[in-house]
């Protein structure tokens, strides 16, 4: 069982704000923290790591990491944290990259292994891909065998097809290991495919906790499905307004009325839905 209170005042883009949360997380648990940016996701993963300064407490399984009077050094976490920039040794080797956490020769080729790394275990990580870095940053996190896993949005430069292999390799390396996980991502697919429970962040407060299904299925209304996305074009074609909508990492084209599209910019951040399997767009407040 991991324990968690913070109370931290943030400086963002949006003003200044207070980080202030409870949180219980159970052994095995894979979490994902969502939210908008700014929101206190990855300050959050910087302060259970001891990365950053906060009035926190913060144990796990009974062993106290941070208090009023203690605080554990980063390093005594037993704690492996993935960025999205890899931050590998240049000059290390894959399977040198993953010695200079833990000796550990067995485990390590193990992860090697389980990642289908082991043809490049004497590569230099500048003759890698972003996909086979990302996995050696995985093992090396594991190599210290971490009670608490931490992920900072790890496979969001990677294209569709890497990430829906990694995030195999995630789950499989997070079962077998027993890790409780804690998982920093914007993309719905990916949070329901690994976590078992979504924490929503919104200024510093959570403000949604429940599974995957009941944070990411949309049932208000009549509508059948709802995705937020952000308007890159409108283009006025005779009576109507034809929409463009960047939604993850595709493009939606969306036929609008000019009433409909008269509040609508550029820019704008909305919500496509239907509705009696007419496409709709909102915007976001």
């Amino acid at each position: 069982m991991i324990d968690i209170t913070i109370d931290k005042e943030l400086h963002g883009t949006n003003g200044n704000m207070n980080l202030k949360l409870s949180l219980n997380i159970k052994k095995g648990e894979f979490l994902a923290l969502s939210g908008q940016s700014g929101s206190g996701k990855t300050t959050l993963l910087k302060i259970l790591a001891g990365l950053q300064e906060a009035d926190a407490n913060i144990s796990v399984d009974g062993e106290v990491w941070q208090n009023e009077t203690t605080k554990l050094p980063p390093q005594k976490r037993k704690i492996g944290f993935v960025f999205q920039d890899y931050a590998l040794f240049e000059n290390m080797t894959v399977e040198q990259n993953l010695y200079f956490v833990h000796k550990d020769r067995k485990l390590a080729s193990h992860l090697l292994e389980l990642t289908e790394l082991t043809e490049l275990k004497k590569r230099y990580p500048n003759t890698l891909s972003g996909g086979q870095k990302q996995r050696v940053s995985i093992c090396r996190a594991m190599m210290r065998k971490p009670k608490l896993l931490l992920l900072d949005e790890p496979l969001s430069a990677l294209d569709v097809q890497m990430r829906s292999k990694l995030q195999n390799e995630l789950l499989t390396l997070h079962k077998e290991f027993g890790t409780t996980t804690i998982m920093v991502s914007h993309d719905p697919s990916e949070i329901y495919r690994l976590a078992s429970r979504v924490v929503v962040l919104h200024n510093g407060h959570i403000t949604q906790d429940a599974n995957p299904k009941d944070v990411l299925l949309k049932k208000q209304g009549s509508q059948k499905f709802s995705f937020e996305g952000e308007i890159l074009e409108l283009k006025k074609v005779d009576v109507i307004v034809i929409a463009i909508v960047a939604i993850g990492q595709q493009l939606v084209e969306v036929v609008l009325s000019k009433d409909e599209a008269k509040e609508l910019h550029i820019g704008n951040k909305v919500t496509l839905g239907t509705k009696a399997f007419v496409p709709t767009l909102t915007k976001l407040s």
